[in-house]
C-alpha cells in the first residue's frame, strides 16, 4: 500500500464556522491565529473554544478574510492551521481493528470537485466509514473547500491519498475485504449485496465514473436502480446511498437475499 503524505505548506487556510469549529474541538491540529468578523454571538462559542485551547484570536475587517478566501464563503471565520496529514491505508485498517469492528472503507476513483469531495466525507464520516482513499492523481486534495463543505467532518475521519487505487484494491483484497465498485452498467443492485464483512466501496469521479482498469480489479459491481429518465446520480448522493445500506445491513444484521 502507498505510505502516507501531507502538504508541504507550514500552514493552510480553513474556513467556514463549522469547520473552524469542529477542528477545535478535536483539537488534532495546531492553530497558529483564528480570525473573526466580529464579536457577534454567532461566533461566541468559537472564540470561547479557541481561548480554551490558548490559539490568537484577531478581530479583522472583511476585506481582510475576503482577501484570504476570494469567493468570500469564510462566514466570518478563518483560521490559520497546520496541514492535514494524509493516512495510510493500514493506519486505516488498523482503526477499525481497534474499535472492533468490519473495516468500512471508501474509495474515490478521481474525484475532482471540491465540494462533492467535501460532501462524501461528511457522509462517510456520520455513517461509521473507517477511511476513505483518493488517489493521488485525478482527484481533488484536502483543500480549504472541501473542509468547508465536509462541515467538520475532516477532522474526524481519516483520509488516505494512494499512487495507485489498483494496487491499493489488491492489497485491501489481500487482507480480507471485498471490494464493490458502483456501476450504472451493473445488473446487480446494490441493496443484493452482503455489505456486514469488511468492504470497500469504490465510486468514480464525474462524469466518467470507475475507470474499467480499476473496475476490473474489484470483486463485483453493483447499480443503484434509476426508474427515472436521468441516467446517474451525483457521486456524494450515490455514496450517501450505499454506505447507508451498509450502516442498515449492520444494525439490522439483516441476512441478504441474492437476487
Amino acid at each position: 500500500m502507498a505510505p502516507a503524505g501531507g502538504s508541504d505548506e507550514a500552514s493552510e487556510v480553513l474556513y467556514g464556522l463549522h469547520a473552524v469549529r469542529e477542528a477545535l474541538r478535536a483539537g488534532t491540529r495546531p492553530f497558529s491565529r483564528i480570525l473573526v468578523l466580529g464579536h457577534d454571538r454567532q461566533f461566541a462559542d468559537l472564540v470561547r473554544l479557541a481561548r480554551a485551547a490558548r490559539v490568537p484570536v484577531s478581530v479583522s475587517p472583511r476585506r481582510a478574510l475576503d482577501r484570504l478566501v476570494p469567493d468570500g464563503k469564510h462566514q466570518g471565520v478563518i483560521g490559520l492551521i497546520a496541514p492535514r496529514r494524509y493516512a495510510a491505508p493500514e493506519e486505516i485498517l488498523a482503526a477499525a481493528r481497534a474499535r472492533g469492528e468490519p473495516a468500512f472503507v471508501v474509495i474515490l476513483d478521481g474525484v475532482e470537485d471540491p465540494r462533492n469531495l467535501g460532501a462524501v466525507l461528511r457522509t462517510a464520516e456520520a455513517a461509521g466509514v473507517h477511511g476513505v482513499l483518493i488517489p493521488e492523481r485525478r482527484s481533488v486534495g484536502l483543500t480549504g473547500t472541501v473542509a468547508k463543505a465536509a462541515a467538520g467532518a475532516l477532522e474526524h475521519l481519516q483520509v488516505g491519498r494512494v499512487q495507485n487505487v489498483s494496487r491499493v484494491i489488491e492489497a485491501l483484497k489481500a487482507e480480507g475485504l471485498w471490494v464493490y465498485a458502483l456501476d450504472p452498467a451493473a445488473q446487480r443492485s446494490y441493496t443484493s449485496l452482503d455489505l456486514r464483512g469488511p468492504v470497500a466501496l469504490v465510486l468514480g469521479g464525474e462524469g466518467k465514473g470507475v475507470r474499467p482498469g480499476v473496475r476490473e480489479k474489484c470483486d463485483e459491481c453493483a447499480s443503484i436502480p434509476m426508474l427515472g429518465r436521468v441516467g446517474s446520480l451525483n457521486v456524494s448522493v450515490a455514496a450517501g446511498v450505499i454506505m447507508y445500506e451498509v450502516l442498515r445491513q449492520r444494525m439490522s444484521g439483516t441476512k441478504i437475499k441474492e437476487k
